[in-house]
């Protein structure tokens, strides 16, 4: 029966206008799973509930619309409040009766979670101060624009300060709903959720997140980190040591760790990841040459060209003429970035 588990895990759920679904999806799907036997889905170990200041469906970033079940008013007490974000503009993502809850909640002691970009959400709440939290290497440049005092972390899949849980978003949620699981009703549980979704091995906060997934892979978790700082860094390169000294180790040592695991320099690797994003602007924009090359940490249109002759044999002029009247690229690189598995 549900009413002899006593340690019921009850999350609510807070979601933005336009929100992540698959983000939504794969948090719930881990507690429905380690709720009960099987896939029954009766919420015996955990409950999941939709809040809303109002009954209006909620409507996702793909279209698809969540209807709430209980209205903040009426909300009973849960053990976490998960805000799940989605599109990011001009606009107001949840209510002013949402923020309100949110705020009078997280004073009461109950700790908050920002899925995707929750974290945005939370962040303007002012519900963040004093906390490490994540953000996806896909939005870290939209954070930093918005919030131009902070620094989020965006090489982990989620990060845990005190009573503060963020997370990248996609399946970093499943882990983060793993780590939950694991925490309030057991390994057992967490596992069992993982493996009936078809994910092997939960992962932990400190597991690098996946970057663009292109030719090859990084292996070595040290390598992930730096390529991910590249790429969060391709309009301002950072120079090698700058990297080493973010990433707490010698000049020396990170370029012996690119060297074993990708087989080329840490500068190598940069100027290629620089080049392959001035390539997709070339096949995605009409954008002069000279704001791609400044876009993509070349000093101007002459320093782009140089790289890319030399590099990849065609001028931006030509590969963009090579492009013309193709759907999808037919240029592929062997740019090393950093994958999740």
């Amino acid at each position: 029966m549900a009413q002899s588990w006593k340690n019921r895990l009850r999350i609510g759920f807070i979601l933005a206008d336009r929100f992540t679904l698959s983000a939504f999806a794969n948090f719930v799907d881990v507690l429905r799973l380690a709720a009960d036997e099987a896939d029954k889905s009766r919420p015996i170990r955990c409950e999941w509930t939709v809040l809303a200041h109002d009954g209006l469906a909620i409507r996702s970033s793909c279209g698809i619309r969540v209807q709430p079940e209980i209205r903040l008013r009426n909300a009973a007490s849960f053990d976490y409040l998960v805000v799940v974000g989605g599109l990011i503009g001009d606009y107001r993502a949840i209510s002013n009766e949402a923020l309100e809850y949110l705020r009078t909640e997280a004073a009461r002691g109950v700790p908050l979670i920002g899925l995707c970009t929750g974290v945005f959400i939370l962040q303007e709440a002012g519900l963040l101060q004093g906390y490490r939290c994540c953000v996806s290497w896909f939005h870290h440049q939209d954070f930093l624009d918005r919030f131009d005092t902070e620094m989020p972390v965006s090489d982990q899949i989620f990060v845990v300060d005190r009573d503060r849980l963020t997370c990248s978003g996609g399946h970093s949620a499943s882990h983060l709903a793993a780590f939950l699981v694991q925490r309030h009703i057991g390994q057992s549980a967490a596992t069992k959720s993982l493996n009936i979704m078809m994910i092997e091995d939960a992962l932990s906060g400190e597991r690098p997140q996946p970057g663009q997934q292109l030719a090859r892979r990084a292996e070595d978790p040290l390598v992930k980190r730096a390529v991910l700082r590249m790429q969060q860094n391709i309009e301002m390169p950072r120079t090698i040591d700058d990297l080493a000294l973010e990433l707490g180790v010698a000049r020396r040592t990170l370029e012996r760790r690119f060297q074993v695991d990708l087989k080329r320099s840490p500068q190598k690797i940069y100027l290629e990841l620089r080049i392959e994003k001035a390539m997709l602007r070339l096949r995605t924009s009409r954008d002069p040459i000279n704001s791609i090359a400044l876009a993509c940490g070349f000093c101007d249109a002459s320093h782009l060209v140089r790289a890319m002759k030399a590099e990849r044999g065609l001028t931006p002029n030509e590969y963009r003429q090579a492009q013309a009247g193709h759907a999808e690229p037919a240029y592929t690189t062997g740019v090393l970035i950093p994958q999740g598995n």
